[in-house]
């Protein structure tokens, strides 16, 4: 069940990840840079969160995103990492990215197997696909942080 959170906007510029998101988890992701996201990095709790997403003012789309450590893989860097409910023709590296969360799912969780990993991940977009089509959900895609590019 996914539990509605005050709102959190975070922009950055797309930069190049691990490479497991879209290899190994067939679930590419947008991070977002580091340095672009400051303080918001480290004040933004961890877990695993949906809401919307634009891509050089395009969209909004649907997202799903991890926040904090990657467990499974013991990151030693925390990241944010959304993943985006559209199917892009090609990477977007460079572009900046705007992101409202606005749901939360779970927490972070260790797996013991990819599979478990893959299983959880699909789980959490089919919650977000459901919840983001809510009325309370669907009013916050035209926020106007969106839209700034």
């Amino acid at each position: 069940m996914i539990k509605p959170v005050e709102v959190i906007r975070l922009s950055a510029t797309v930069v190049a990840g691990f490479g497991r998101g879209g290899k190994q988890l067939g679930c590419p992701t947008a991070n977002m840079c580091p340095k672009d996201l400051g303080d918001a990095l480290h004040d933004t709790p961890t877990g695993i969160y949906c809401g919307w997403a634009t891509v050089d003012g395009q969209g909004p789309y649907m997202a799903v995103a991890s926040v904090g450590w990657n467990p499974t893989f013991k990151n030693t860097e925390k990241t944010i990492e959304p993943h985006l409910l559209h199917t892009f023709e090609s990477d977007f590296y460079g572009s900046k990215i705007n992101l409202v969360l606005c749901g939360y799912i779970r927490p972070e969780l260790p797996f013991t197997t990819l599979d478990d990993l893959i299983a959880a991940i699909q789980s959490d977009i089919a919650l977000s696909r459901k919840w983001l089509e809510t009325e309370e959900a669907e009013a916050l895609k035209d926020e106007a942080f969106l839209a700034q590019y």
